[in-house]
């Protein structure tokens, strides 16, 4: 049987920043909107949440708070990879104490390391932490790649129960459901692919999109996962541009202003990140236009 945390939406939650310093009130606006429009669950700290930029403080505190907000409404989880084996066991081991349901482990980067330094790095944290832990796949960012014959042998650490794959590489994503199959969940990284991976047997997707359009993102998993594959697909189709225009730049500046245009919280990022350019920000104002968005 397949080993999961859950199964369909997973809003990768941006940090709202104010002044340079976490914005608490956007915070509990930005879980309310989640919570309000159903989102499975709610990943805190990940990629989008800026978390290479924030104090261990800061990120205490946003996850006590996230935990105190959500309730048990929908899943928790949080982001607690990094390129040092000893700290992200101390991080993973402060998100477990506060109630996490799962950890999102990426890749180490930088000093990066072999596919069995992968097996072996989450391996320790997999024995010490003893939780729920989905891999995150994202060469781009790290430099570092999970082959689908590495991802196999991950799948053998009970805790191991998934993998957010975003490399982008078709063949490796089809590989990749082979040779997972019935042992692993397989999320969708790539809001742009979402469709696909379902089709292959995805159990769902962690969603940048999501932070401004959850009921449309999670119809098109939901849809899926009921087999409704045409619905899915309209939704999807409908989904692309926006899918596409919110990697504009890199993530999350993007997703960020657009949910500045939305009120949704404010658009302050942090260094070394910086504002979406003039022509990006007509991009963005499109494509929101295009879909029907009032702005």
């Amino acid at each position: 049987m397949t080993k999961s945390v859950f199964k369909g939406s997973c809003v990768a939650l941006i940090t709202p920043f104010k002044e340079g310093k976490v914005d608490f009130d956007s915070l509990g606006k930005l879980i309310d909107f989640q919570l309000a429009n159903n989102t499975d669950a709610i990943l805190i700290l990940g990629t989008t949440g800026e978390p290479a930029t924030m104090t261990n403080e800061e990120k205490h505190s946003v996850i006590d708070f996230a935990k105190n907000r959500i309730a048990g409404k929908s899943k928790l989880i949080i982001g607690t990879g990094g390129n040092n084996t000893v700290k992200v066991i101390e991080d993973s081991l402060y998100a477990k104490k506060c109630g996490a349901d799962a950890l999102l482990i990426v890749t180490p980067y930088y000093n990066k390391c072999t596919q069995n330094g992968l097996i072996k790095h989450y391996k320790m944290i997999a024995d010490e932490v003893k939780m729920p832990i989905i891999c995150y796949n994202v060469p781009g960012r790290t430099g570092v790649n999970i082959t689908p014959d590495t991802a196999k042998k991950l799948s053998e650490i009970p805790e191991l129960c998934g993998i957010k794959e975003a490399s982008g590489n078709i063949s490796q994503i089809i590989t990749l459901f082979k040779e997972l199959k019935d042992k692993m969940a397989i999320y969708s990284g790539d809001d742009s692919l979402n469709y696909l991976f379902m089709t292959l047997g995805g159990y769902g997707a962690i969603s940048v999109t999501a932070n401004i359009l959850p009921k449309e993102v999670k119809f098109v998993l939901d849809e899926c996962l009921k087999n409704n594959y045409n619905s899915a697909l309209s939704m999807h189709e409908k989904l692309l541009e926006i899918n596409k225009n919110l990697f504009v730049e890199v993530n999350p500046i993007p997703v960020k202003y657009a949910s500045s245009v939305l009120k949704l919280c404010d658009g302050e990022i942090r260094m070394p990140l910086t504002e979406l350019e003039e022509k990006n920000k007509e991009i963005i104002l499109s494509s929101l236009k295009n879909f029907g968005l009032k702005i």
